[in-house]
């Protein structure tokens, strides 16, 4: 993804960059303002890139790549070329079933490997793929995990679509994570979809990105829906 800039008032910086994708969050003091953020962050994305712009409740402008979920955004201008998918998106949940049984012995094999709870990595996974080792983002995030190409390449995955390397990856991620952020698990979640660079540059606290608070919310309600399940107790 590419960069974006974020004004208020007369100063400017850069804001953080996410392999899921980026938030831009402004107020606008006038319309040239405004105008000036939407060419510079067409010029700077790719030729078929999604821009959509949204105001929330009270009045704070989004610019964000991909649209926005729940009834607190209202959706004021969207690019030419929205809806116009750069990647093919792919990710097939009517075998979430079939493959979570076929998967289930080396999720739990490599969770114990690397000192993660089968419980918490199976929720990981149907979050991100719904078992799918196929499953493709239309931000080119690949596999089981979901694993961007950074990802992959940082933890020697050279073959994202590998069942048994995707989930070694992004499980050995995942724990780097939590070890990152002292075992706290709603910001080792948070790092893992928005990039823990994203998380520290909040001062190590949730980025109020809304697909990023979804994310973790709901790996969190299948993380408990798997532990009051007892169906992983004797592992865990």
């Amino acid at each position: 993804m590419v960069g974006c800039q974020s004004f208020t008032g007369d100063r400017v910086w850069l804001s953080s960059v996410t392999e899921r994708g980026y938030r831009l969050e402004v107020k606008l003091k006038n319309r040239i303002r405004m105008m000036a953020v939407v060419l510079f962050i067409c010029c700077s994305a790719t030729v078929a890139a999604d821009i959509y712009k949204y105001e929330d409740r009270s009045g704070k402008l989004y610019f964000t790549d991909r649209p926005l979920k729940g009834n607190g955004y209202r959706l004021l201008w969207r690019s030419p070329t929205a809806g116009k998918k750069s990647v093919s998106s792919r990710i097939d949940t009517a075998s979430s079933e079939k493959n979570r049984h076929r998967y289930s012995p080396m999720i739990e094999e490599i969770a114990q490997k690397v000192r993660l709870k089968p419980a918490l990595l199976h929720a990981v996974i149907k979050a991100e793929s719904a078992y799918d080792p196929r499953a493709l983002s239309r931000t080119g995030a690949q596999g089981l995990m979901q694993l961007m190409p950074g990802t992959a390449k940082r933890y020697g995955v050279y073959d994202s679509w590998d069942p048994k390397s995707n989930l070694t990856g992004g499980a050995t991620y995942l724990r780097d994570l939590l070890i990152m952020f002292d075992n706290d698990l709603r910001l080792a979640l948070a790092a893992y979809n928005a990039g823990e660079n994203a998380v520290k540059k909040f001062g190590n606290r949730i980025p109020p990105y809304p697909e990023t608070e979804a994310y973790v919310a709901r790996v969190l309600d299948l993380y408990r829906e798997n532990q009051s399940s007892g169906q992983f107790a004797a592992l865990n």
